[in-house]
């Protein structure tokens, strides 16, 4: 009986359990909805919170106005030497370096060559030659002051004289070009090469031979360089060059070294032509003061500064970098931020003027820090959607 009873129960526990309704199940969250803009970007306030993100307006501040230039480092013309051999020759020896420091007069490369043998024979055979026809010269004036040579002789012995002396200093001038020493030829030592020497002291810029090798007259061997006196050589848009006057500032840097401190230099001498393909402007700047940390060549991104004006800034980690334009972002919504088109002015104590592309309010809340994140989150979203 009580075996029954037990039976009983344990079918009733079985068809409560089977009429029992299921749990309802937690409600899925709901997806965001997608941006209407590719240059809109949403996040949660958790990852607001998380990347820092930190929200402020335009800064109004008086800031030099500037106009934007490129350009390059460089020195005058004649702290510039380019060497070349007088005469063809073969290099016999190189003496110098890339980057190597030389003084004015060192030795650079030793040339040979048969040519300056006989160049040199010729020199010796001219002076042997002078040396006799003026003496020759003597003895006919002394006939014609006795009455008894003829006048046709000493002119003859004039003319030949002259005209051998001229060949000489002719032959002479081309062994001091050579470098050949004409004191020890006069003792009779003939020497079979010559010395490229510097003509300027400097560093050595860039060298074009090796020993063996055959180089003409027209060929450059050797380039000297010498930083002692470096200015920037800008160029400025035909549309800017109205603004810019002798004795402006320059503030400048170089590519890659963003956050490096400023260089400055000082507008010396604005052209007065302009490049008819890039529609430019040179302008030449001194440096001040001078450097001997640059390098010629070196490009640089200047800001000449042509006046003072009050502009809107933004702290420079608030502007992100995007090839050819700048970017900031704004809070359309509280979840919600709208990319904005800038161009970057002057830089100051870590403020950058800003000059908006796109119609912005003042009051507009715009991202002061986090600006990276929010750039990441974006591309993220726009390499999900391809």
């Amino acid at each position: 009986m009580r075996a029954y009873h037990f039976l009983i129960i344990l079918t009733l526990l079985a068809g409560c359990g089977q009429n029992q309704a299921p749990e309802k199940q937690a409600p899925a969250a709901a997806s965001p909805t997608p941006p209407t803009s590719p240059d809109e970007v949403r996040v949660s306030a958790a990852q607001m919170q998380a990347a820092g993100l930190e929200l402020g307006s335009f800064t109004w501040k008086n800031l030099a106005s500037d106009v934007q230039a490129n350009g390059v480092v460089d020195v005058p013309p004649q702290n510039r030497a380019s060497v070349s051999a007088v005469m063809g020759g073969y290099v016999q020896s190189v003496a110098v370096l890339p980057g190597q420091q030389v003084q004015r007069g060192a030795v650079l490369a030793v040339l040979r060559h048969p040519d300056y043998l006989r160049l040199q024979q010729e020199y010796l055979q001219s002076r042997a030659r002078v040396t006799f026809l003026q003496q020759e010269l003597k003895r006919q004036q002394t006939l014609d002051a006795e009455d008894v040579g003829a006048k046709r002789k000493l002119q003859q012995a004039q003319s030949d004289y002259t005209s051998e002396q001229a060949n000489l200093q002719a032959t002479a001038g081309q062994l001091r070009m050579l470098g050949i020493s004409l004191v020890s030829l006069n003792q009779g030592r003939i020497s079979p090469s010559v010395t490229l020497t510097a003509p300027i002291s400097g560093n050595v810029a860039m060298v074009r031979i090796n020993p063996g090798q055959y180089v003409n007259p027209q060929d450059i061997l050797v380039e000297l360089v010498d930083p002692s006196h470096m200015h920037l050589e800008l160029q400025v848009f035909e549309r800017d060059v109205n603004q810019v006057r002798k004795g402006q500032q320059v503030v400048f840097r170089l590519p890659g070294q963003r956050r490096s401190p400023d260089m400055t230099a000082t507008v010396y001498l604005v052209g007065k032509s302009f490049d008819p393909e890039k529609r430019t402007v040179n302008v030449h700047a001194h440096l001040e003061p001078e450097r001997d940390d640059l390098i010629p060549g070196q490009y640089v991104a200047a800001a000449i500064q042509t006046g003072a004006a009050r502009q809107r800034t933004l702290p420079e980690e608030a502007i992100i970098q995007a090839g050819e334009f700048s970017y900031i972002f704004a809070q359309t919504a509280p979840d919600t931020f709208r990319r904005i088109k800038v161009k970057p002015g002057t830089i100051e104590n870590g403020d950058v003027a800003l000059l908006l592309l796109e119609p912005l309010s003042d009051s507009t809340h715009v991202v002061q820090r986090g600006a990276y994140f929010l750039d990441a989150e974006l591309k993220k979203g726009q390499d999900a959607e391809e």
